[in-house]
């Protein structure tokens, strides 16, 4: 097992930026501004030789007893209780304050080893920026800059000897990724709750409370012996209605997680109407290429009238999403969640499906035996084979002559055709035309 190291301290120590060090990514959000982390975050890192597992947390507060601080404080005692070693980061440049010593009481109860490390000394003198924090008890203090990396590898190398090592260690089977699904909608439309929900757990965060997540959190995952990364992302809103930094930080981390996803899980809330903001997540999802499962929640406890009402309105607004599954959920009482699932595994199947070119190029003959392109003018198009242009979407590149000459509906009507020969539900699917040129076009000397 590898070791698992805790990054631990109250609001704006610099955890996240040495999470980013020791992960060598950018996969915490880093700004000036306290709160910005709110999850559990994990990482892998390596000195040398040393595998270990980092834990990026949020600012704690021991002591808090309810609303999002409390929830947070939820989530770094988990880490402390899943860690090896506990790295206590304090600010050098604020020194010792009250906060950091509720922090240590806490810590000192957890019963797990404590290195309590003095970040954002650069340029300091160590007697100087470490003076005050003996006071807490802990040792000698590390010191080290997150941001400039001074002192990281050698605390890092000291953290890794304080874990005890089994007598006889098994070699480690490398992690299975499996499917990357992203899970992504408006602001508290139950991202987090289905989360918890699939993982049995309170793995992330749900509060009643718009934006409670501000970061893109990645969670490996089993499911039924197939094997997910399920991603948790923060709520986007429309343009005008992003005030905060920490929101448009949070904005890029989602559109990032679609493009990077091999499923989007687009979540619509069933006790709201369908805006225009679900309708723009939709496309961004669709113009990326995603393949897309479509869950609607809170779907409990609403009248008939009220679900006919949805189902409308969902029919109207997200047509063009007619490839794409839809299931009906509560991700708070776990209802429906099964046949979602199932519905990503076919989505993903569809998505990394592999055709050949003779099945393609049949296909391409009975679509085009059924109905021919229309002439233009005296042109009239000719296809003469398809092949497959890529995954994830699935790409069919047609090739013939004055395929310049094709319009969209008849793109349209051979996606259709390709889509029912070849089962592709739940995946966009790109046509690309490619005209050879013509051997008897005279050509200028």
């Amino acid at each position: 097992m590898k070791p698992v190291i805790a990054l631990v301290g109250r609001p704006n120590v610099g955890k996240s930026t040495l999470f980013n060090r020791l992960t060598r990514s950018r996969d915490a959000l880093v700004a000036d501004l306290p709160g910005l982390t709110r999850d559990r975050h994990y990482g892998e890192g390596r000195i040398g030789e040393r595998p270990f597992l980092v834990v990026d947390t949020g600012g704690f507060e021991p002591v808090a007893k309810e609303g999002i601080m409390h929830e947070m404080a939820k989530q770094t005692k988990q880490a402390v209780a899943e860690a090896d070693v506990v790295v206590f980061l304090v600010d050098g440049r604020q020194g010792l304050t009250p906060h950091d010593k509720t922090i240590t009481d806490f810590l000192r109860k957890s019963g797990r080893p404590v290195m309590l490390v003095v970040n954002k000394a650069e340029g300091m003198k160590y007697t100087t920026v470490t003076a005050d924090f003996y006071e807490l008890g802990l040792g000698d203090p590390y010191v080290i800059s997150a941001a400039h990396g001074d002192g990281v590898h050698d605390l890092v190398n000291e953290a890794l000897d304080q874990v005890k090592q089994p007598a006889e260690e098994e070699p480690e089977a490398p992690q299975q990724r499996g499917i990357k699904l992203a899970i992504v909608g408006r602001p508290n439309v139950g991202k987090s709750t289905l989360v918890n929900a699939l993982l049995g757990e309170e793995r992330v965060i749900a509060f009643d409370m718009p934006g409670t997540t501000r970061d893109s959190i990645e969670i490996p995952f089993e499911r039924d012996g197939k094997h997910y990364t399920l991603i948790d992302t923060a709520g986007i809103r429309r343009r005008g209605k992003v005030f905060e930094a920490i929101e448009k930080f949070s904005v890029v981390k989602t559109l990032q997680s679609i493009s990077e996803a091999n499923v989007v899980l687009l979540l619509l809330d069933a006790q709201q109407d369908i805006s225009e903001q679900d309708a723009h997540i939709a496309g961004f999802i669709l113009e990326s290429g995603r393949a897309l499962v479509v869950g609607v929640n809170k779907w409990d406890g609403l009248t008939k009238d009220r679900r006919d009402e949805i189902k409308m309105d969902i029919e109207r607004k997200l047509n063009f999403l007619s490839f794409a599954k839809y299931h009906f959920i509560s991700a708070l009482k776990s209802t429906g969640i099964g046949p979602l699932m199932k519905s990503v595994d076919s989505a993903y199947a569809a998505a990394m499906i592999k055709l050949s070119t003779p099945r393609l190029t049949r296909a391409l003959e009975e679509a085009v035996e059924h109905q021919q392109p229309r002439r233009k003018g005296s042109i009239r198009p000719k296809m003469r084979y398809a092949h497959q242009g890529g995954q994830n979407p699935p790409i069919v590149v047609i090739h013939g002559n004055a395929l310049e000459a094709i319009d969209d509906n008849y793109k349209r009507y051979l996606e259709k055709h390709f889509r029912e020969t070849f089962s592709l539900v739940g995946t966009p699917l790109r046509i690309e035309l490619r005209s050879g040129k013509n051997p008897f076009t005279r050509q200028e000397k």
